[in-house]
């Protein structure tokens, strides 16, 4: 049998396909049924995280055990197989290993070196072991997994190149400044109640926020929250628990929100967050399209666009009365008219304030209203619409329009400061992405964290990591191996203990009158003889078969002594028995 893992991740799909392929606790357990139901797998394990969904299994076959735990994925995920399989990445033997092995020391998370993934590896082996699904291959696996993850946080600065996903957030949406300095005085709401959740509820209030709301589907695991987060040493948060149906009043009051649930859908909309700011004194909303920021200029007229200069009736910028300046540009509009882009505004609000006369022109300026830079001489519509005509005739001839000054340069707008901070850490997502088009909102979900942790900077320790998986690996295969033949090994000893018993027997036949002293020294030489002989050979087959390709001397040791394939594979069976057994003891004394 052979370790294979069939998967994907944030690093190999986009977020997207990982929230429609995201798996609850309910299709887990089915998936993992399947799989040992499936021809090719004897055992298997979940590993489902916010950002992965993996299947590792134990199989007789590669391409069919790939095959099958693809299409399993696929039927589970409701991701159709075309669609999920260029997402997915396949891991065979000690490269399964070693993937595994780097997942739990948090270099393959999108935060790298976040210790939370041993708690989620932890629960992945929990589930295989409670429905029976984990045999020995996985079993040692994963607690090897559990246990060089721990040997990286406490034996390099892993921690340092990384914070959880929790503290990351906080981060980005601290922007320039101190977490503790960002949330200082702040109020929470957390909506959920699980491990994420309880973990940036506790980064909260170490951070200094005043208070946090917990809002839960089941009320009692919120208010346990809350009666934690009261109680915790070192903080001074006040924390009280809320129904899940009183999130949009709460929202109203909160500075920041984390969501992180196990909803199929959203929970909060982006109506809900314009609805929760409008709530808000003196706060007004409206949409804002990321590639259009607000306008700040301090005038309270709406801004005409770019290409609309001079289409309203009584312009003397009739532009498009000339059929060569279609289509210009606000640089080559103001060439066009003669003068600079200014200018060209002090027309559009002439345009807004002003109202044609009978004979179709515009009002002069009046006092107070717009005049020539520099002078206080009202603009001229009549001279205007002379030059205009006058420059086209020009462009007419030339073809092409002269530059007199180059396009001055728009300043960048800012967007207000948000009043409103939200961190969703829930796949799939549990608010709308587009929330985050709403002035006074900063949202930050998966999908910004893992653009924001791709430039992070490795650390060295990064590098010493790599090294303890590469050795532990190493030492994992070796182990393995050498436990793959140790039945045969058993084998062997059983049959050369049946023969030892066997000649004994015969002899006390042939020699009745053999007293108790010398039939047991008879006996004890015949054993050391044995013992002897097989000695060496089963010390060096054990060291053959703990190298890479050392799997085949237990099939040359099975034919060269005859042994019976039933009588090893009882061995084996009679070696997870007691492996079970053991382990069932161990979980029992943990729970008490």
């Amino acid at each position: 049998m052979s370790l294979l893992v069939v998967g994907l991740s944030h690093r190999s799909a986009p977020v997207s396909v990982l929230e429609r392929a995201s798996l609850g606790p309910d299709a887990q357990i089915k998936l993992l049924q399947d799989t040992v139901a499936a021809e090719p797998a004897t055992e298997a394990a979940v590993l489902a995280t916010c950002n992965r969904i993996e299947l590792y299994a134990d199989v007789d076959k590669f391409h069919a055990g790939v095959a099958e735990l693809s299409t399993l994925l696929a039927q589970h995920s409701g991701v159709g197989l075309e669609e999920l399989t260029p997402y997915l990445y396949v891991h065979y033997e000690d490269r399964a290993v070693h993937h595994l092995f780097s997942v739990a020391c948090g270099l393959d998370s999108m935060v790298v070196g976040e210790g939370q993934i041993l708690g989620q590896i932890k629960d992945s082996l929990a589930r295989a072991q409670d429905l029976h699904t984990a045999g020995r291959l996985l079993n040692d696996l994963f607690q090897q997994a559990l246990r060089v993850g721990k040997r990286a946080h406490s034996e390099t600065g892993i921690d340092r190149a990384g914070q959880s996903l929790v503290t990351f957030g906080l981060e980005q949406l601290a922007g320039d400044g101190a977490v503790p300095d960002w949330a200082r005085g702040k109020k929470a709401l957390v909506i959920g109640a699980g491990s994420m959740s309880s973990l940036a509820a506790a980064t909260l209030a170490r951070a200094g926020v005043a208070e946090i709301v917990v809002a839960n589907r089941t009320f009692e695991r919120a208010e346990r929250l809350a009666q934690i987060l009261t109680g915790a040493e070192g903080t001074a948060v006040t924390a009280r628990a809320v129904p899940m149906d009183a999130v949009a009043a709460e929202l109203t009051r909160a500075d920041v929100a984390v969501s992180c649930t196990g909803a199929t859908g959203l929970v909060l909309t982006a109506e809900a967050v314009a609805a929760s700011l409008a709530g808000r004194s003196g706060h007004a909303v409206r949409p804002q399209r990321p590639d259009a920021p607000a306008d700040t200029r301090p005038t309270g007229r709406t801004p005409l666009p770019p290409t609309s200069l001079g289409t309203e009736d009584g312009c003397p910028l009739d532009l498009p009365a000339v059929q060569s300046t279609a289509g210009f540009s606000v640089a080559g509009e103001a060439a066009v008219a003669g003068m600079g882009a200014a200018e060209l505004e002090q027309h559009a609000a002439w345009v807004d304030n002003g109202a044609p006369d009978a004979a179709g022109r515009a009002p002069r300026a009046a006092a107070g209203t717009a005049t020539r830079p520099g002078t206080a001489a009202p603009l001229d519509p009549a001279e205007d619409a002379d030059a205009i005509a006058a420059l086209a005739a020009a462009v007419t001839a030339v073809g092409r329009i002269p530059e007199r000054r180059r396009p001055e340069p728009a300043a960048d707008a800012v967007r207000p400061e948000p009043v409103l901070f939200l961190l969703d850490l829930a796949m799939p997502r549990d608010i709308d992405a587009a929330a985050h088009r709403l002035t006074g909102v900063r949202l930050v979900d998966i999908e910004s964290l893992a653009e924001a942790s791709a430039d992070a900077p490795m650390a060295a320790d990064v590098d010493q990591v790599r090294r303890i998986v590469s050795d532990e690996v190493t030492a994992f295969g070796a182990a393995q191996r050498a436990a793959h033949i140790t039945p045969t090994v058993v084998a062997l000893r059983t049959m050369a203990a049946d023969v030892v018993a066997g000649e004994i027997a015969r002899l006390e036949g042939r020699l009745p009158g053999l007293d108790d002293k010398h039939r047991a020294e008879i006996t004890q030489t015949v054993k050391r003889v044995v013992d002897k002989l097989l000695h060496a050979p089963t010390v060096r087959v054990k060291q053959l078969a703990a190298e890479p390709g050392g799997a085949g001397y237990a099939d040359a040791l099975r034919t060269l002594f005859d042994l019976d394939p039933e009588t090893v594979a009882s061995v084996s069976r009679a070696e997870d028995s007691t492996t079970e057994n053991t382990e069932k003891k161990a979980r029992t004394e943990g729970q008490r």
